[in-house]
């Protein structure tokens, strides 16, 4: 999830191991330890984008390390700390604070590596990496909470509840991708498509629109469902894998499509753009709806630039059309305009 969201869940996490004893204070520790596995993304500058994508959300994002930052945190806090808060108190406002980060993030689209060292991503692809309806009521409530007396009953329940809250409301988008993700075949059998391999993904900001990507021998398609209409086929569109053209590189003896498959979840297409081969991570949508149609480009991939069959440069591509986007048109879409 994006960053002021794990802000909020770390300080709503401390808040209610430690907000008693510490007041504020234990927000505030509990949001920079919310903050602590994301730190991970400085480690890009010393990666190429593919490496870095697999870097990213692996050890920082681990049970092992939520358990090592968290000893390791406590005897720092229990040696600079001027007032005795007790070993338990730290250790668990640190290692709670840390854990839910990778366990919020097992929701999104991207996952964790929860349990390091294995290659396992866990991800649930049922909530945007943004989704304000998630974190602005859980946010409110913290704050709400954090202006009352440490010692107010209130307090406790405000904070509580936003925790309840975010919890169901994760719970909730699991329970509506099962639900969009049972009908999907049905949905692309009206265009006659019958698919062999299917994903779905919440849209940008919101759980109330979905993502369907099926795939056949040749092509993937994409769809659209809103929670109030009906699917729409002649919404779909279509994405020639052409994945042949990467097993046509010379790699030179290190081969990178492997990382691709694992990175993707298999859901990727290859297209060629002069000298260069673009893998679309179809994963995380096109640019369709947010545009109005104005572009159709995926929202994130990979390039390589090629010299003689070779992989001669490796870059990160990003849609570039955010300056298209059309929200009054995507919310229509959202809600079944």
């Amino acid at each position: 999830m994006d960053s002021l969201t794990q802000i909020v869940l770390g300080a709503a996490v401390g808040e209610a191991v430690a907000g008693r004893k510490m007041g504020a204070k234990a927000a505030l520790w509990g949001a920079i330890g919310g903050t602590i596995p994301d730190l991970d993304v400085f480690l890009r500058f010393f990666y190429d984008p593919l490496d870095a994508a697999l870097v990213h959300r692996g050890f920082s994002h681990s049970l092992l390390f939520a358990i090592l930052g968290g000893i390791i945190l406590t005897w720092v806090s229990m040696k600079l700390s001027k007032k005795d808060y007790g070993r338990k108190t730290w250790f668990l406002l640190w290692f709670l604070s840390i854990v839910t980060h990778p366990m919020l993030d097992i929701f999104t689209n991207y996952g964790t590596q929860f349990f390091w060292p294995f290659d396992w991503r866990l991800t649930f692809n049922s909530v945007f990496v943004i989704d304000p309806l998630y974190t602005v009521p859980f946010m409110v409530l913290l704050i709400g909470a954090l202006f009352m007396k440490r010692e107010s009953k209130r307090r406790k329940i405000w904070n509580w509840t936003g925790i309840i809250y975010s919890s169901l409301y994760l719970l909730w988008g699991v329970g509506i991708k099962l639900f969009v993700y049972s009908n999907t075949d049905s949905y692309f059998e009206q265009a006659n498509i019958h698919p062999k391999q299917t994903m779905v993904t919440p849209m940008p900001l919101t759980s109330f629109y979905w993502d369907l990507i099926v795939e056949d021998d040749s092509n993937y398609y994409v769809g659209y469902k809103s929670l109030f209409a009906p699917f729409d086929p002649k919404q779909i569109e279509v994405f020639p894998k052409n994945h042949h053209l990467l097993e046509q590189i010379d790699w030179q003896g290190n081969s990178r499509i492997g990382e691709i498959e694992h990175i993707t979840n298999g859901f990727y297409a290859v297209e060629q753009r002069n000298d260069s081969l673009i893998v679309h991570d179809l994963r995380f949508g096109t640019a369709t709806t947010i545009t109005n149609g104005v572009s159709k480009t995926p929202i994130l991939g990979y390039g390589f630039v090629l010299e003689n069959h070779k992989p001669k440069k490796l870059f990160a591509n990003r849609t570039r059309d955010f300056s298209k986007i059309n929200f009054s048109v995507y919310w229509d879409k959202v809600f079944g305009k």
